[in-house]
């Protein structure tokens, strides 16, 4: 056991498991001891008003707490809802802005009259400190922001009091959104405490800083390289990138110098809902009306053309989903291809509206699926990693496609149509598909990639294939079954191996389409252990471990064995198992040994990892994709999120979103997500759970390689 050091200290909250001597999920914790098994003895903190004082703890999993900096742990510490902790817990963007806050930024913050703007003005510390070991709760100090953007607190201190948990939105002081102005000298006469705060960030969101640095380096290059100012006009569709690098887009409906202004600016109806806008008001002055938090004001400097469409000119055109392509021009002049995209810039690159693939006329089963296949594996890289020959227009025009989203982190509509062009088939261009289908013809005929999986069938005979289904009787399986379970009986019950570990495996769920899904919702399986799927693999006894050297498929739902698993046994294990009353009519099949392997023989386990999952609701495709080895890294992407305009003359607005509740839900043993209350979860991770179509699978460390045919 290694003690912990007062300099040295560490504190947690626990994210799961079982309740273990006062440690529950949602409490916070000081270690004090690391022991060999793996576990924690730490103190925990009680709420109340003893909060900060430590109780008799106990021993904790490590695997069930998150690690937390002190700061971090007196900011949870304040929140007295364990579970409104682990919800701010699992948006890492959110959290990592929280415990950055210092005065003079502003927030959001959730009140009993809904979400109101204001500005931090302290750090505060709740209670007195009575021993070393106490931590002290700490609290934002709020100062409201009334309508016309103004400090409109009437009293002096003190301001209310918020927790971590009470604020939504977070904007630096250093990225206020340009539609937000403060009274000429008002800010800088605040009456700002001085703080003392701990500057940290937690690890699940330690890119965070890079993503500002990031945003903060492309303000400065995009002020640098700034185009000549083009004439606007009343009605010019426009975008705005805010100092956080934040692109937004709108109309533009007053032209003019604004009271206390000498430039000329322009005053902007955005497409959507931003917050810290106005209604056409500029400070007490209204210049145009539209909807709440929708009206921009920025000088006309500040001000683009909309770069998702291109005009003739700038009057009496309606612009198409199809005619212009969607933001800017995009240049593939460079020769060499662009690597996945990696963990650090995922979030900075493709998180928020207009990103990834823009969906098109029933386009979501092709969007989704390339979005899974490309952003960030490495396993299907070698697809698009040579110059595309030039007798393979698809595999050209797949190479562009997956370059774009990996240096600009959107692919507009366009340039997916004329894959679905080439791909031959008419319907590819206008209707729904799945897949399944997809997959097959690009890999097949556009790329002409081998089969990725090679299947034994009972006959002896191998068979290619690009996916796998999953074939079995709904009797066979519990209500809740995981993706390992029915990988086994569907292999075991039609008497399927693997010719050898295919480096890519895609699973399609036993449902056909949205009318019909066999399961209320399946467990995704985060680690596929197929080594006894393998065809001739050296397999373990399912009882002892030895080297295995009978299969039973009668044994595979017994509920005494771990139903839905396949057993395998050693000579000993086969004849105690098939001796119970219960087994005698059994018949076990005897599996090929090689002569010269002994019952001491290193058995090597077959695994892959889960990279994506497809899912469908409603007959719209979208995609879940982990984007990195940290257990939070997963993304949901959705072609077809909002859709700006009517059908003839709108276009989509595909949306990615990071979804760092599924890691947390998913770091869970599976038994654990199977009792779990799908009533209570996030909204994504039911979304996976519910509608999931296909599991996509990559080996760890062998990556797709192509046919010789293919080099350059």
């Amino acid at each position: 056991m290694e003690p912990i050091t007062p300099g040295k200290e560490k504190f947690f909250i626990v994210i799961r498991g079982k309740s273990r001597k006062g440690f529950c999920r949602g409490c916070i914790g000081r270690v004090e001891a690391d022991t060999q098994r793996g576990e924690l003895m730490g103190l925990l903190y009680c709420s109340g008003s003893n909060a900060g004082a430590p109780k008799s703890g106990g021993l904790v999993r490590r695997e069930d707490t998150y690690p937390l900096s002190r700061h971090q742990a007196q900011l949870l510490l304040f929140v007295s809802s364990a579970s409104k902790r682990l919800e701010l817990l699992c948006n890492p963007q959110l959290f990592s802005a929280v415990c950055e806050l210092t005065p003079g930024d502003l927030v959001v913050v959730r009140h009993k009259k809904g979400h109101l703007p204001g500005m931090v003005k302290n750090l505060m510390q709740i209670g007195k400190n009575q021993d070393k070991d106490d931590l002290q709760m700490l609290g934002f100090e709020v100062e409201f922001v009334d309508s016309d953007h103004n400090l409109s607190s009437k009293k002096p201190s003190p301001h209310p009091l918020f927790s971590a948990a009470d604020i939504v939105q977070v904007v630096p002081s250093y990225s206020v959104p340009l539609g937000l102005h403060w009274r000429d000298g008002q800010c800088g006469g605040l009456n700002r405490k001085a703080v003392t705060r701990i500057n940290s960030m937690p690890i699940i969101g330690s890119r965070a800083h890079q993503v500002r640095e990031n945003q903060e380096q492309s303000v400065v290059q995009s002020q640098t390289l700034s185009k000549s100012h083009v004439p606007l006009e009343v009605g010019s569709m426009v975008e705005v990138v805010s100092n956080a690098g934040i692109t937004v887009y709108g109309v533009v409906r007053w032209l003019g110098v604004p009271a206390g202004k000498t430039d000329e600016w322009a005053g902007i109806e955005l497409d959507y809902v931003v917050n810290g806008c106005s209604d056409g008001k500029y400070g007490s002055q209204r210049y145009f009306t539209c909807k709440g938090n929708r009206a921009l004001f920025v000088p006309v400097t500040k001000c683009s053309p909309d770069s998702r469409f291109v005009f003739s000119s700038t009057r009496g055109e309606t612009p198409t989903s199809t005619d212009a392509p969607p933001v800017p021009s995009f240049e593939d002049s460079d020769d060499q291809d662009a690597p996945p995209i990696s963990e650090s810039q995922a979030l900075s690159l493709l998180v928020g509206k207009m990103k990834g693939i823009q969906g098109h006329i029933n386009s979501c089963y092709l969007d989704a699926t390339l979005f899974s296949l490309f952003s960030s594996s490495v396993t299907l890289d070698n697809i698009c990693k040579r110059p595309a020959d030039t007798e393979q227009p698809i595999a050209c025009t797949l190479r562009k496609i997956v370059t774009r989203l990996r240096r600009q982190g959107f692919v507009p509509a366009e340039s997916v149509m004329n894959l679905r062009k080439q791909l031959g088939c008419d319907t590819f261009q206008t209707e729904e598909k799945d897949p399944e289908e997809f997959i097959t013809v690009l890999f097949q005929k556009g790329l002409c990639i081998e089969p990725l999986l090679k299947l034994r069938s009972r006959q002896e005979t191998s068979q290619g294939a690009y996916t796998f289904q999953i074939f079995l009787e709904k009797e066979q399986m519990g209500q809740v079954p995981t993706v390992q379970q029915l990988m086994d009986t569907s292999c075991l019950s039609g008497d399927i191996k693997f010719e050898e570990t295919p480096s890519c495996l895609m699973v399609q769920m036993p449902r056909f389409g949205n009318k019909y899904k066999m399961f209320s919702h399946i467990i995704p399986s985060t680690e596929l252990d197929i080594t006894d799927l393998v065809h001739n693999s050296l397999r373990e006894c399912f009882i002892c471990g030895d080297l295995a050297e009978y299969e039973c498929l009668q044994c595979l739902p017994d509920p005494k064995l771990q139903p839905g698993r396949i057993k395998q046994y050693c000579i000993t294990c086969n004849s105690q198992v098939h001796s119970h009353h219960t087994r005698q009519g059994h018949s076990p099949k005897a599996l090929e040994v090689p002569a010269d392997v002994t019952s001491d023989t290193p058995l090597p386990r077959h695994t892959m990892q889960l990279f994506a999952v497809l899912c469908i609701q409603t007959s719209h495709y979208v995609s879940f994709v982990k984007y990195g080895l940290d257990p939070h890294s997963w993304l949901f992407f959705d072609c077809m999120a909002d859709r700006c305009g009517d059908d003839q003359s709108g276009y989509n607005i595909p949306e990615i979103r990071a979804c760092p509740e599924l890691g947390v839900f998913l770091s869970q043993s599976e038994e654990e997500m199977s009792r779990a209350n799908l009533s209570q979860a996030p909204e994504l991770v039911r979304r996976l759970l519910c509608d999931s179509y296909m599991f996509l699978y990559q080996h760890p460390a062998e990556p797709l390689s192509q046919p010789n045919h293919l080099e350059p």
